[in-house]
């Protein structure tokens, strides 16, 4: 390595001189400067050699016109005519590189190029210094370009505080000038421009237009990076915890969760998927995309996720079923007392299913009071099936999205319900039941049971396309059951969809048995309890359902069974060894005083007094309607919180009666100077429907004629002015009430005769059912004369259990 020092020479400015010429490449040198070059061209190099055989060690660096053109290559045309001299003041060779140190002496001009070979050499005149034109214009330049030296300066803290000093304390403008274009990157013609210019004025102008593009884009940039560090402080803070956890599971053995392992693992997963080809499809699109991004975008665990569902879903996976016809029957008849059509019905599914697989599986909607084992069917059809099940509660759903879900671009979107479902049980053919289908709600967010129409379209849902997936998935194979209490709430369309099975309550009997089937035994081993500890005696059971449930099914009666064996579980906890039989007349000291008063069979009805029966959510009711003449009134009062149905049929039964008044033995005048007041107990309950219209009729024939209605006699229709009773529904519940009420005699409109075999038999071999078509034979059936005496009603437990009484014995 060779290194030289030379000491600087005096420089004749007014003389002409020849030179070697070195090209230099978008570098412009300027006087009064300091810097380093690096030459190791060969043409180049022969250029410096010249220059150091001289006295002076003087070069011309002159700038080429374009950045293509290398020191080798280039020609006179290719190289602008005022350059830099300078003066060589250390040269350092290593290899075949020269590293020099050179000053800027002062601006020249070619006068005259000579020769291009073995180096550039030309004849070159020394430029004059720069002249000055207008002070007060170079003043306020010159404070301008210091103004915004001090904001970049603040805008660069990494500056070498020796390098703020020097540009700061410059008081020369030209050679602050000549400083700034050295250290800033102005591009090679600004550059250029600034060392041809021959006026001071002209050098500062170009310097303050430099300086504040530059001031400009720095400005921008820190506004950039400020909010950009704000933004990212958050990632990079992640991202140096990942990276620190990449280290700590590379050192542990466990760094194949990268983002490239990651990729990796779903793409494999990917391959051995059984997925439908626009599926996969989709797929594949979405995970080169998620190959292309950062761990640490959103959208790389956007699409993981979307990704992850997809695999995790059975497009094609389906449980094998176990058609059995006679499993199936066993397996209701174990789960199920009774309900001998229902499981029919279901069993006649299931044979379609099994003779004809590839059929769409049926829709099924159970409607019925609580408590009478509508979920507990579905779990039985697919324990039958041998398929899953899942439940889906949808009381209170408002928005269609929970069904549809949630299109991606929102954050936290996912699948609907129905899909999450189908996730959840890892086969595209479960049994999947919606609950409380009556029950859905809408707002501004949609409507879900609209929802539920392609849902629960056989036409429609093998391309079902979930909001978040946007990809068909096939339904059809799914056997949907729905539940509700009752069906008015339900649109006509969506009912229009599914076959509709009807849950009538169970009757006392039934009850009885699935207690003693059922619930006892589920009681006792929920409570830790044997059956040696604990037994109920039948007429326990009895007073249990009339005395202390008040509902159509079974789930109220299991509460009170299972508050009995808690206090037995709690004496055997205390150490008590004996066995416990609870009986009826045991029930008051476990439980308490009756809590349930339902109406029973009167003794003896007043005239104006008749006895009706009613349809609730609970089951069936026996209600009584009460009439009252109000001498020198008139027109027709009517309470108890009646609906606008109700009073219509208050008020056709007093004018159909009014005008067949000799028909009946009425005395139109009794009618006409009298006003009525018509009640129907109890006042807080609100009641509605036209099915107590021959009741009322009764009520009123009654009150005006002045003979009572059989005491043992209960009724339900529809009534026209014209005299004809229409059918009504509920039937089956208002019969089971009546019977429990004591009632021995039940009227009903003969078109609801098909209704009277949905009551069971040890029902129907307790009473004297009458279909009647005409109001006429209503009054006919239920009025009673001094000739005939109402029958006894049904005998009923007492409040105690201890002995059963007669109706004719309340008061």
């Amino acid at each position: 390595m060779e290194e030289l020092n030379f000491k600087t020479q005096e420089i004749d400015l007014k003389q002409e001189m020849e030179i070697a010429v070195l090209p230099l490449q978008n570098t412009t040198l300027f006087p009064d400067t300091v810097v380093p070059l690096a030459v190791g061209r060969e043409r180049s190099t022969r250029a410096v050699e010249a220059a150091l055989a001289t006295e002076e060690k003087l070069l011309a660096c002159i700038t080429t016109r374009s950045e293509n053109v290398t020191g080798d290559d280039a020609k006179s045309s290719d190289i602008y005519t005022v350059g830099t001299l300078v003066n060589i003041k250390r040269m350092m060779r290593t290899d075949d590189v020269m590293q020099l140190i050179v000053q800027g002496m002062s601006r020249f001009e070619v006068v005259e190029w000579l020769t291009e070979q073995p180096y550039l050499k030309a004849s070159i005149k020394l430029l004059p210094p720069l002249r000055r034109v207008d002070e007060e214009e170079i003043e306020a330049l010159k404070r301008n370009i210091h103004g915004m030296i001090q904001e970049a300066l603040a805008l660069l803290p990494q500056v070498p505080p020796e390098i703020r000093v020097a540009v700061t304390s410059q008081d020369d403008p030209v050679q602050l000038a000549y400083f700034l274009a050295s250290v800033l990157d102005l591009g090679t013609e600004t550059e250029q421009k600034m060392l041809e210019s021959a006026t001071v004025d002209e050098l500062l102008a170009l310097t303050h237009a430099a300086l504040a593009r530059e001031l400009e884009i720095m400005q921008i940039r820190s506004k950039i990076a400020s909010e950009a560090q704000q933004e990212m402080d958050k990632s990079q803070r992640d991202y140096v915890l990942r990276q620190q956890m990449k280290a700590i599971q590379k050192e542990l053995g466990e760094d194949e969760t990268g983002e490239k392992a990651e990729a990796e693992q779903l793409r494999t997963r990917l391959e051995q998927a059984d997925l439908p080809d626009d599926v996969r499809k989709e797929a594949e699109r979405e995970l080169r995309r998620m190959e292309q991004l950062p761990q640490a975008a959103p959208d790389y665990h956007v699409i993981r996720t979307y990704l992850e569902y997809i695999l995790e879903l059975p497009w094609r996976k389906s449980s094998e079923e176990k058609l059995d016809l006679n499993e199936a029957r066993k397996i209701l008849d174990e789960d199920h007392y009774g309900l001998t059509d229902i499981k029919e019905r279901i069993l006649e599914s299931l044979a379609v299913v099994k003779l004809r697989p590839d059929s769409k599986s049926p829709i099924l909607l159970f409607v019925g009071p609580p408590g009478v084992g509508k979920t507990s069917l579905g779990r039985s059809i697919a324990r039958a099936l041998g398929r899953e099940f899942d439940r889906l509660s949808l009381g209170g759903m408002r928005d269609e999205a929970e069904l549809r879900g949630h299109r991606r671009t929102y954050i936290g979107a996912m699948p609907g319900r129905i899909l999450q479902s189908l996730r959840r049980v890892g086969v595209n053919n479960p049994v999947l039941m919606l609950d409380e289908v009556d029950k859905l709600g809408n707002d501004f967010r949609g409507d879900p049971a609209s929802a539920l129409l392609e849902i629960l379209d056989p036409a429609q849902n093998n391309t079902f396309r979930d909001n978040y997936l946007d990809l068909p998935f096939d339904l059809s194979k799914v056997f949907f059951i729905a539940t509700a209490n009752q069906l008015g709430p339900i649109a006509m369309p969506l009912r229009d969809r599914m076959e509709i099975i009807q849950l009538a309550g169970y009757s006392d009997r039934e009850k009885l048995e699935i207690a003693k089937q059922y619930l006892v035994p589920r009681q006792l081993e929920e409570n830790g309890l044997t059956a040696e500890q604990l037994t109920i005696t039948d007429d326990a059971i009895n007073l249990l359902t009339a005395r202390y449930t008040r509902e159509a099914g079974v789930r109220q009666l299991e509460r009170a069974v299972g508050n009995l064996a808690r206090k037995v579980a709690l004496k055997v906890a205390e150490g008590s060894t004996g066995s416990v039989n609870i009986s009826a007349e045991e029930i008051r000291g476990y439980l308490g005083p009756p809590k349930v008063f339902p109406e029973e069979a009167r003794a003896n009805l007043p005239p104006g007094v008749a006895t009706g029966m009613a349809w609730t959510e609970m089951g069936g009711e026996v209600l009584f309607i009460e009439a009252t003449l109000l001498p020198g009134g008139s027109g027709l009062n009517l309470t108890g919180q009646l609906g606008e149905v109700m009073k219509e049929s208050a008020q056709a039964a007093r004018s159909y009666l009014w005008s067949h008044a000799a028909e009946f033995g009425i005395d139109p005048s009794v009618i006409k100077d009298n006003g009525v007041h018509l009640h129907v107990p109890a006042g807080a309950i609100p009641k509605d429907g036209p099915s107590a219209g021959v009741t009322m009729a009764a009520a009123l024939a009654s009150l005006y004629t002045g003979r009572p209605v059989r005491s043992d006699t209960a009724m339900t229709g529809e009534i026209t002015l014209s005299g004809l009773v229409f059918p009504v529904g509920g039937i089956k519940e208002k019969v089971l009430a009546a019977h429990r009420a004591g009632i021995r005699r039940i009227v009903l409109p003969n078109r609801n005769e098909a209704d009277i075999d949905e009551i069971p038999e040890d029902v129907r071999s307790d009473l004297e059912i009458m279909p009647v078509a005409w109001i006429s034979d209503v009054l006919k059936a239920t009025l009673s004369d001094d000739a005939a005496e109402p029958k006894p009603a049904l005998p009923m437990p007492s409040d105690d259990g201890s002995a059963v009484r007669d109706p004719a014995q309340i008061r």
